[in-house]
């Protein structure tokens, strides 16, 4: 069973949430030839005070 785990920034509405597990186990299923059933997908929203790149927490980037 595959299972993916997304981490995002907070503030996707819960429509693009839809779309976006549904798109994602549709091609998880087309590439790995396994059934929607199989698929796990867990979405973690992150605030931006909580993720760095470069050293830099993006609620300080500009």
């Amino acid at each position: 069973m595959p299972t993916i785990h997304v981490q995002l920034f907070s503030g996707r509405t819960i429509e693009q949430k839809r779309q976006f597990v549904e798109a994602v186990t549709r091609v998880t299923c087309e590439t790995l030839n396994c059934s929607p059933g199989s698929v796990d997908i867990i979405l973690t929203d992150v605030t931006k005070e909580n993720w760095a790149s470069e050293g830099v927490l993006w609620s300080d980037k500009k």
